[in-house]
């Protein structure tokens, strides 16, 4: 597909009195080509159809098992994947067909933090350096400006003393520092939106909970919106005001956070829900529900519900007929023939995966 030389205005979802969102992906769809054998190759779509919407100063969570389109889905909004179908608007503007010098200065208000503190920061580079790199980039400020802009970032993210962290190199620093310094190399250019990949994945479980609270903290005091990707759904619990659940490169529910995870209307977004791990008297730590089977492949995805092999609740057209994003209740939205069962007065039975047809009038997940 040919780009045109500059980036065209494009429908955006508006919240409030005519506000453009922030952020729009609409429809997007990103395809993949994969060696299969010597000489055959598969088209594997990471991404299919995709739509969603960020506002200014507002906290999305992307959720779902590793291989459903989460990080590709991040680079996407990044800008360091174009999509193969559909749009990528910043406060209207598509930048997904935009120049390398368009991009660079969207670039400049919208940073990545990314899962792999261990790769993603250059080892022969003092901290000082990294934070700093990106303003001298983007030509922000004098050397004297940059230096005091290094120090306030590296505050703010509590890499304190700055005089002895700043002349350090990675090797010397543990993986939660080395994520903050990541924190504040996003942060140093003040921008209006952050994509942070799986930023707590890598770092240990003592770390965690601190770079969480810092990211909302951060968040919170200078207005930055976040579209946060994860696996861990109890997180986006803390962190997010509003969460997309994705599986195999499609959104199947979303809406307000609180509103998901306290009446979650997929049987996916419920089984993602049972396979977190609830500590039990003994201080030992259990499962409440697994989710059965593995993901399909996205190169030879089901027909019909892409889930309905692993659904408990699957019943007769599910693996024909292809569900999209229905509103069931007042902002909450689920891609699910269970909810327009029910308004057709369909008969849903929970059954074993892999079987098929009609039983008796079981109620659908609550």
């Amino acid at each position: 597909m040919n780009a045109p030389a500059s980036p065209s205005p494009v429908p955006s979802p508006i919240k409030g009195e005519g506000q453009l969102a922030l952020l729009s992906v609409l429809d997007a769809s990103v395809v993949f080509t994969a060696r299969k054998g010597l000489f055959a190759a598969a088209r594997v779509r990471a991404l299919d159809g995709v739509s969603l919407h960020l506002d200014k100063g507002e906290s999305l969570s992307v959720v779902g098992e590793s291989g459903s389109g989460k990080t590709t889905l991040a680079r996407v909004v990044l800008g360091l994947q174009r999509p193969a179908q559909g749009q990528v608007a910043y406060e209207g503007k598509d930048i997904g067909r935009a120049s390398e010098g368009q991009l660079k200065e969207f670039r400049r208000r919208a940073q990545g933090i990314f899962q792999d503190p261990f790769s993603s920061l250059d080892p022969y580079m003092t901290v000082g350096q990294i934070v700093e790199e990106p303003l001298v980039i983007h030509h922000v400020g004098s050397p004297a400006q940059r230096v005091d802009k290094v120090r306030q970032a590296l505050e703010e993210v509590r890499l304190t003393p700055v005089s002895e962290i700043a002349p350090k190199f990675t090797h010397q620093l543990s993986g939660g520092q080395r994520q903050r310094v990541a924190i504040a190399r996003a942060l140093v250019l003040e921008p209006e939106l952050i994509v942070a990949d799986e930023p707590v994945s890598m770092v240990d479980a003592s770390s965690r909970a601190e770079i969480l609270y810092l990211m909302r903290e951060l968040q919170e005091r200078h207005g930055t919106a976040f579209l946060y990707i994860t696996h861990d759904i109890a997180t986006a619990y803390h962190f997010s005001q509003r969460i997309a659940v994705m599986y195999l490169g499609r959104i199947v529910e979303t809406g307000p956070t609180r509103q998901v995870i306290g009446n979650p209307l997929h049987p996916y977004t419920q089984a993602l829900l049972q396979a977190v791990p609830e500590p039990d008297p003994a201080n030992r730590f259990r499962r409440r529900g697994m989710l059965a089977g593995e993901p399909p492949s996205p190169a030879n995805p089901p027909a019909g519900c892409r889930f309905h092999p692993r659904c408990p609740y699957a019943f007769e057209g599910c693996d024909r007929d292809d569900p999209h994003l229905l509103e069931v209740t007042q902002g909450q939205e689920a891609a699910c023939r269970l909810w327009k069962g029910l308004t057709a007065g369909a008969r849903l039975t929970e059954r074993a995966p892999g079987s098929a047809g009609e039983g008796d009038d079981r109620k659908p997940p609550s």
